[in-house]
This record gives C-alpha cells, sequence and structure tokens, in this order.
C-alpha cells in the first residue's frame, strides 16, 4: 500500500477508470491505481475532482489536506468510519494506566534522542554532546518515576530542551545553521524541515490509527481537543529521533538540500519551497522502505514499525495489563 503525496502546488487529482492521475494543465505529474492507495495527502493549492473524492470514499481512503508546510486542516472519511468498540475501552482506561503509558512514551522518546546524539558523538568531538548525553539519560529516568503528568511534562520539556541544543553539534554543512527549536512559524530552513517532517509521520500515524480502528482522540500523554487527535501526538514521540530527526540531519550534512533553492521565507518563518518539498518526501519514502531489524525474526520495512506500534497499542487497550512498550532503539 502507498501514500499518494501531491505537493506540486495548482495540481488537480481525477479519476480515469481505476487510477487516479495528478495533472497540472497538460503535464501528468504522477498515477497510482485505487487499489493501491492507503492514503491521499494535499499540500498547499490543489483540487480533488468530485468523482476522485467519491471513489476514494467508496474504498474507504481518506484524503488529507495540508498547508504547504504540512499543517493538517481536515480529513476526508468515509460515513462508517467510526471509534464506537475501542472507544469504549480507550475510555475505561484509568487514571493510573494512562499514566504509566504516558511514562513508557517520553522516557522512550529521551531514550531515542540520547541514542541519535550518541551515534552523532562517534564521529566527532563536542563538549555539548558529552554533556547533554548523559543529562536526557537521566531525565529518562526521572520521566519513569513522574507521580504526576504536570511532572512527567516537565521532564519531557527539559528533555526536548536539552536535546535541541545539541542538535545544531550534528550539522556539517556550514550552510545551515540551528540553535533551537521554533515551530510557530519555524525560523529557519532546520526547523522547516523538522516542523513538514513531524506533519507528515503524523499524518501517516493518524491513517493508519484510524484503520485499526482506534480513536485518536482518546490518549494517555497528549490531551485531545476538537482540532488535536492526541493519539497521533502521543504515537509519534518514540518515533521523532529515529525518523525525523536522523532524515534531517542526512539530508543537511548529505547536501541533498540547499539552503539557498529549496525554502522561502514568508509570513516571519522560513518553509520548504516546491523543490524542497520533492526533495523531502523522496528522501523519506526512501528511508520508510528501508528494511530494518526489529525483534521479530526478519527485517521489516520502516513502515511496518508505525503499524506494529499502533497494533501494539491496540493490545494494551484491549488489555490494559498488558503495558504497552514504545518503539526503542539501540
Amino acid at each position: 500500500m502507498r501514500t499518494l503525496y501531491v505537493s506540486q502546488q495548482n495540481c488537480y487529482v481525477r479519476l480515469e477508470q481505476e487510477t487516479l492521475i495528478v495533472k497540472q494543465g497538460e503535464t501528468i505529474y504522477g498515477q497510482v491505481q485505487l487499489p493501491l492507495l492507503e492514503q491521499i495527502l494535499i499540500f498547499g493549492k490543489s483540487q480533488v475532482t468530485t468523482q476522485a473524492i467519491r471513489a476514494c470514499l467508496w474504498r474507504d481512503i481518506p484524503i488529507a489536506y495540508l498547508s504547504r508546510m504540512g499543517f493538517c486542516y481536515g480529513r476526508i472519511l468515509p460515513i462508517e468510519r467510526g471509534y464506537r468498540q475501542l472507544s469504549r475501552y480507550q475510555q475505561q482506561l484509568n487514571a493510573v494506566e494512562r499514566l504509566i503509558t504516558a511514562r513508557a512514551i517520553v522516557r522512550t522518546k529521551l531514550k531515542n534522542s540520547r541514542v541519535l546524539l550518541r551515534r552523532q558523538r562517534q564521529r566527532r568531538e563536542s563538549e555539548i554532546l558529552d554533556r547533554v548525553i548523559p543529562s536526557l539519560d537521566h531525565l529518562a529516568s526521572q520521566a519513569t518515576e513522574a507521580d504526576s503528568w504536570e511532572r512527567l511534562m516537565g521532564f519531557e520539556g527539559a528533555g526536548a530542551a536539552q536535546y535541541f541544543s545539541a542538535f545544531g553539534e550534528c550539522l556539517t554543512n556550514s550552510e545551515f545553521v540551528f540553535t533551537a527549536r521554533t515551530r510557530r512559524p519555524p525560523g529557519n530552513p532546520v526547523n522547516a524541515m523538522l516542523s513538514f517532517g513531524y506533519q507528515v509521520l503524523w499524518n501517516h500515524l493518524l491513517a493508519m490509527i484510524e484503520l485499526q480502528g482506534l480513536d485518536p482522540y482518546y490518549a494517555c500523554l497528549h490531551q485531545a481537543s476538537e482540532r488535536h487527535a492526541a493519539l497521533a501526538s502521543d504515537l509519534i514521540e518514540e518515533f521523532r529521533a529515529p525518523i525525523v530527526d536522523s532524515l534531517v540531519l542526512w539530508l543537511v550534512n548529505s547536501r541533498v538540500v540547499d539552503a539557498q533553492q529549496d525554502f522561502e521565507y514568508r509570513n516571519g518563518g522560513c518553509y520548504l519551497n516546491d523543490s524542497g518539498r520533492r526533495k523531502y518526501l523522496k528522501a523519506f519514502l526512501q528511508r520508510m522502505e528501508e528494511e530494518v531489524q526489529t525483534n521479530s525474526p526478519e527485517q521489516q520495512p520502516r513502515w511496518d514499525l508505525l503499524t506494529q506500534q499502533v497494533k501494539t497499542y491496540k493490545q494494551f487497550v484491549y488489555n490494559p495489563s498488558q503495558i504497552y512498550q514504545p518503539y526503542q532503539i539501540r
């Protein structure tokens, strides 16, 4: 199964028999057969015909509309897509079960951040990395013992601040400078790629959560709202460093992206432009299709890691005594 990304501006997606065609004028940018499609992500100003929307709804294929930087405005879902069965189990999780799960998520996020920095430390000398790596280990241990959500989020925030204070040390391309994480809006090219990558990954997780029948608005760590599917925000935490952050480092250090050609500055922020989004999405897909070693005997694509974790969370919802184990890199 695959995702159709429409990142080029002013395109339209139309239906021809069992195939979706992405066109801009007479130029065809892509096509995919409906039976092979899992979801569609529309970035910016592109259109989907009514016939194509109807065909996607008939086949249970969600369509997400996003800004050019990746913010999700909304999704089109078939009317029968619902969460009634599992939602009841999710609502029955008590405060202790939810806090234990939230601890595991934060601990694993900090551990994965530490592993990424440790791997970078093996390639270069850095006093900042030497200081931050043990600090993240300490904060991960404290998160395991947090007795409230407030204290837990305090450890998570402190860990994120420590991690991003050292992230710039991992960049070897002098065209890119990173001193702090800025989100709304992203303040420079590195922040632009991080924000875009997190939003793309978040949308993939949201689709998988819905496909498994889970209610994305009942979570353990984050607070849901009418516009915030908090469960996707919970499950993305364990994948930020191993998928998005590591990819951004590779794009920068391998000089795949260009600081002048692949970004645009507007509304007080920095964003990937059309060429930058194409480069990012191409590298993202290649990274997600790479096979990695997991707990199973055989290697599997990174895509399967996402599905595996959503299914693991689903098993936890049915049986809370089986504590949720986030994905941790070594």
